[in-house]
């Protein structure tokens, strides 16, 4: 297999993350870091080449995709000149700042052809596949019932970074920001959700603009019925859950873990206790995961094929992220588009 060449764009907290893991995926090489800070780009990835600017990468023929890690706000901006000249695009989430926005970074991957992908790791843990393949089997029966927790902490210091927790740059708070993992995750179990009634807010643990705290009843489309909660401001921040309730057993993700309930009293676990980043240091997981992202990314490249979670896919917990909010905003239950 072939190696392919890699770049990251930005050189934000999570730019170490990605770095360590495309080190260590195989087939895959870096080609340079871009980020408007040059001397953040060459202390993140010191030896590496710093590219001048967007075009220059667009330019480097050694890049068969990018790494976008950069904030939220003018995504297409961004990746434009890069998928005008054919290169793959590997987005952090999320795609954009409302769903609008991520609908139109889709649509201009889609026109230039190019493949696009979104890093939801949570989806590549050893537990989240086993309860994706139990889920696909049916072999629990129907879903009747979804709990989703996200208690998350984050200090003053996190929100006082420049345009952390503002619409103008993150679209957002606790939902778009920290809680679209275990949504998109849980979406990829439980099937879309048809209606929402929600409430958001911002605590007085917080200054920041948009919310530290989301609670939301959800109807889902094939009749569940569940709720999500979702916080930063939840000291000092734990693992984030999800129970799903069926006719024959439950399922329990929390930390890296899946505990399968079986009615007839049988318990089965799979998977290993790991660090989440919910408490005050948003970085305190393995890379591991992204890894995993990457390689599935790199083996859809060379197979032809779309990776694990697809720009198309992620529009899933943008979809209900915008409903949550719309609901909170009017103080009614909101239809969720399908």
């Amino acid at each position: 297999m072939a190696e392919l060449g890699v770049a990251l764009i930005g050189a934000g907290m999570v730019a170490a993350t990605h770095l360590a893991a495309i080190r260590d995926a195989n087939g895959l090489r870096l080609t340079g870091i871009w980020s408007r800070d040059p001397a953040r780009a060459q202390a993140s990835a010191p030896g590496a080449r710093v590219y001048p600017d967007l075009a220059a990468v667009a330019a480097d023929p050694d890049v068969t995709f990018a790494i976008v890690i950069t904030p939220p706000n003018a995504r297409a901006a961004i990746i434009a000149p890069l998928v005008a000249a054919g290169k793959h695009i590997l987005l952090e989430k999320p795609v954009a700042r409302d769903l609008a926005e991520a609908r139109a970074v889709v649509d201009l991957c889609a026109d230039a052809g190019v493949t696009l992908g979104v890093v939801f790791q949570h989806r590549m843990r050893e537990a989240s596949q086993a309860a994706a393949a139990l889920v696909a089997s049916g072999d629990l029966g129907p879903l009747g019932l979804a709990e989703i927790n996200v208690p998350w902490w984050r200090d003053q210091a996190y929100y006082d970074a420049p345009g952390r927790g503002t619409y103008a740059r993150d679209g957002g708070g606790v939902l778009i920001n920290q809680a679209i993992h275990i949504i998109d995750l849980a979406l990829s179990l439980t099937g879309p959700v048809a209606s929402v009634q929600a409430m958001t807010a911002t605590t007085r643990l917080h200054q920041m603009e948009a919310e530290d705290v989301a609670v939301a009843g959800l109807r889902f489309a094939q009749g569940a019925v569940g709720w999500l909660t979702a916080s930063t401001a939840s000291f000092p921040g734990g693992a984030e859950s999800i129970r799903l309730h069926f006719a024959r057993g439950s399922l329990h993700l929390e930390a890296g873990i899946l505990t399968l309930s079986h009615r007839d009293g049988r318990v089965e676990r799979i998977g290993a206790q790991a660090g989440t980043g919910g408490g005050a240091d948003p970085m305190a997981f393995t890379h591991d995961w992204h890894q995993a992202v990457l390689q599935d990314f790199r083996d859809a490249l060379h197979e032809g094929r779309a990776p694990l979670v697809t720009g198309q896919g992620a529009l899933a917990a943008h979809t209900l992220i915008d409903a949550i909010t719309q609901s909170a905003r009017l103080g009614q239950t909101i239809e969720v588009a399908s």
